[in-house]
């Protein structure tokens, strides 16, 4: 399960540069989504084809433990191109427990030759060369696909494995069906994770994700299909660009989105994603760029992570518009922290780069990570809360926060003439205290919360308060994702979740409906 608690820091205040005056741009509040990112364990499902979301390739060796074998000669693409005497390569797929994922018969699609076979609750129906068809039986679980053979002059690549009901049409429609209703209506998808965009090694264009690719879970969605969904759904796209990528990276990006997006669409574009969080790689790398570029000094890191960020900012925003030639259809992104209006001032102030952009990010969560800071002694208090105790005190801290965070952020983005938008957002309730068997019991309480009406109701009220101070387009944080000790940060669990028994789904959509957005709200 992907872990991404948020952090809050709190840094000293910081004197910015001469702001904008001007009247603040006109909002128009609407809901947008974090799509959740590709894993074998993803229980959103966007793909028709399995694969596309596998667990890349483990080596496995007859006889010795799990992932015990030789390391695996993969070719540019992650396809194994030969094997070791006694050694198999394997991919989990649909790791997914209860029956949350299609079963019944898939279709196993590859060119070369070798021999194919297939672990966990997946069983040989049909066999030859090339397509294999499987029973798979979700209700165990997750299955695996293993490569015993392969010829090395002409090994086995290409695997596709079709869900049932989908092998005739999965190439001219790779999303699946649900996926595409599930979302329709929403006014951008931020593709952060779909990007892999924390921690992401890709620097130069050949580095990027492609269809050719084995799977998606290794470095991240192809940008052809990123295009491809957000012009079936006439939705904005939100792109981060990865906080190594050169400006040939840059430049080729913004290429392809020129060539192949619905000109109708808008473009979001933002430098990687929360630079001024320590826990993730791109704040320590701007910090030392921003202190090697003379920034700011070696004792001020996060100064020079927040003067770094608006400076590359800047730099890509210009290679965008002259990619475009202007920037009229992008929406020019500057991000901040929420609980910190120094960030915003030391991004939007640095060298007056607000001057050159369209809004600035924040992301209003509703705190609540118990263990930490003001609540580092709260979790034991906590032990035998029920439900109604915990979204009482949840209410009158964390959601009455989170409103305070919008209202704060408003004044900073209005001080300096740009709108406020929400890059994420939503409830944060997280258990972080030592005994682990507390973290058990305090998480099933928060799930709970997270399934109640009470949240829901919140929801609404948050969005509420959001178009109320005049915020624009909020992005959701998350989409669909299964809730663990680590959160629960999916507005639901599963692909196959009815709005009516997740009712912070239910309340997402139904706002957006109700502010004139055509989704789907049932």
């Amino acid at each position: 399960m992907m872990y991404r608690p948020k952090i809050v820091f709190v840094w000293l205040a910081f004197s910015a540069a001469t702001a904008v005056t001007a009247a603040p741009p006109e909002a128009k509040p609407r809901l947008g989504i974090n799509l959740a990112g590709p894993a074998d364990w993803m229980t959103e499902l966007p793909f028709v084809d399995v694969f596309r979301t596998a667990r890349p390739w483990i080596s496995q060796k007859k006889g010795a433990g799990w992932g015990q074998g030789p390391e695996l000669a993969v070719d540019e693409f992650g396809w194994v191109k030969r094997l070791e005497p006694g050694c198999y390569a394997e991919a989990m797929l649909c790791t997914i427990s209860g029956g949350h994922y299609p079963g019944g018969t898939y279709a196993v699609l590859y060119e070369g030759e070798g021999k194919l076979d297939f672990g966990k609750n997946a069983k040989v129906k049909e066999r030859e060369a090339g397509r294999i068809l499987i029973d798979v039986d979700s209700s165990k679980g997750g299955f695996s696909l293993q490569i015993h053979e392969t010829n090395p002059q002409n090994p086995v690549r290409n695997i596709h494995v079709i869900m049932p009901g989908f092998e005739q049409t999965w190439e001219q429609d790779p999303f699946h069906p649900a996926f595409l209703k599930r979302w329709q209506g929403l006014a951008c998808f931020r593709f952060m994770d779909w990007m892999h965009t924390n921690g992401s090694e890709i620097s130069t264009w050949s580095q990027r994700p492609t269809l050719q690719h084995a799977t998606f879970s290794k470095r991240g969605v192809a940008l052809e299909w990123m295009i491809e969904l957000c012009n079936r759904q006439k939705i904005d796209p939100w792109f981060c660009m990865p906080h190594l990528a050169d400006d040939d990276f840059i430049r080729r990006f913004a290429q392809m989105v020129k060539e192949r997006l619905d000109p109708s669409l808008k473009i979001y574009i933002e430098y990687s994603n929360e630079v001024w969080n320590w826990q993730f790689q791109q704040a320590h790398y701007a910090s030392e760029q921003g202190i090697a570029s003379g920034l700011a000094s070696k004792d001020k890191g996060a100064q020079a992570a927040w003067y770094f960020t608006a400076q590359r900012s800047l730099e890509i925003f210009t290679i965008w518009e002259s990619v475009f030639g202007g920037h009229e259809r992008f929406v020019r992104v500057l991000p901040s922290q929420a609980g910190n209006t120094a960030v915003s001032e030391g991004v939007l102030g640095f060298r007056d780069a607000a001057k050159h952009a369209d809004a600035l990010a924040i992301a209003p969560y509703m705190p609540y990570s118990i263990g930490r800071g003001k609540t580092a002694d709260l979790g034991t208090q906590m032990k035998d809360w029920t439900v109604d105790q915990m979204l009482d005190h949840f209410e009158k801290t964390a959601f009455t926060d989170s409103l305070e965070r919008m209202r704060r952020g408003k004044t900073v983005a209005d001080k300096y003439g740009v709108k406020l938008i929400a890059y994420e957002g939503g409830q944060h309730m997280v258990a972080f205290v030592k005994d682990q068997a507390l973290v058990k019991q305090l998480s099933a309480t928060m799930h709970a919360c997270n399934r109640h009406p009470r949240m829901g109701d919140m929801y609404r009220r948050y969005f509420d308060e959001w178009a109320r101070i005049g915020g624009d387009v909020f992005a959701v944080f998350s989409s669909i994702g299964r809730y663990s000790n680590h959160g629960a940060w999916g507005l639901a669990e599963y692909y196959d979740s009815r709005p009516a028994d997740y009712p912070k789904l239910e309340a997402t959509l139904r706002w957006a409906k109700n502010h004139g957005q055509a989704v789907e709200a049932d």
